[in-house]
């Protein structure tokens, strides 16, 4: 059964599904809809247009929802997409989108979202991602899945991280980073593959040895331009997925700026 506290405060208006707990002094807006099984412990506030998916568990302090940091944002109405399973923790702060960058911020399933950690405006969060305690996002940025931010990193506005990209602790990400890439600095360069999140996941060697060798051709000569070698690449791999989805993410946008062992591409 729904088990909202006394002291909570949830304005007309706002869905609560089933077996919701909502606890001391949070307050839930009028445009929210919370899904089964959804947790907010004490002083957690939603705001704005929010769904919050099934199982979703948030934690004190959290303030989710309220309009977007960006001086442009006029009051249109805009919306804040979570989906299940996550785990939002204390201090987390997370906005909905604005006009400019299509009006939606999304987070996908079974994320983590560590202390203090924030979800910009516009953005777009993968599944299985995990924010490290202070790690920032800013406006239209795009994560896909299985990212891992390192604590206090910051990702500049419209940055991509690729799948399965890990980003060291107080890094600061000012261009693309490719799928399975690990990046580190005070200015992020590519310092090789994420091989541990790869062997977590169970990756076949193979694979493993196919992308390494895909990264050697990539980013260690100097011959032609990160696009050219990108289309090398491409045209020689031999059925290896994880090959095609660092070559494509690189050439679905090639004219962009891509984080590289010595930032020159």
């Amino acid at each position: 059964m729904t088990d909202i506290h006394p002291t909570a405060i949830v304005e007309d208006g706002a869905v609560i599904g089933e077996n919701v707990r909502i606890g001391p002094y949070s307050i839930v807006g009028p445009n929210v809809r919370l899904a089964e099984g959804v947790v907010l412990e004490a002083h957690v506030v939603i705001a704005g247009h929010t769904s919050i998916g099934p199982g979703t568990h948030i934690f004190p302090f959290a303030s989710i929802g309220h309009k977007p940091q960006d001086l442009k944002f006029a009051g249109e109405v805009t919306e804040l997409v979570i989906g299940a399973n996550n785990q939002i923790r204390e201090h987390v702060t997370m906005n909905p989108g604005t006009e400019g960058g299509g009006g939606l911020t999304r987070v996908g399933d079974n994320c983590l979202f560590m202390m203090g950690s924030h979800v910009g405006h516009d953005c777009r969060v993968g599944n299985q991602a995990i924010l490290a305690n202070n790690a920032t996002l800013a406006g239209h940025v795009e994560l896909d899945d299985f990212v891992i931010l390192g604590g206090l990193s910051a990702v500049r506005q419209w940055s991509r991280i690729g799948t399965g990209a890990i980003v060291g602790g107080m890094t600061g990400v000012e261009f693309d980073v490719i799928p399975y890439g690990s990046v580190i600095g005070d200015r992020a360069r590519l310092a090789g593959l994420n091989l541990v999140g790869l062997k977590r996941k169970g990756v076949p060697r193979e694979q493993i040895h196919a992308l390494r060798a895909a990264y050697r051709a990539l980013f260690e000569t100097d011959e032609g331009t990160l696009r050219s070698r990108a289309e090398a690449v491409a045209a020689e791999q031999d059925g290896q997925s994880l090959v095609t989805e660092v070559t494509d993410f690189i050439l679905e946008k090639a004219d962009r700026r891509f984080c590289t062992p010595r930032s020159e591409d």
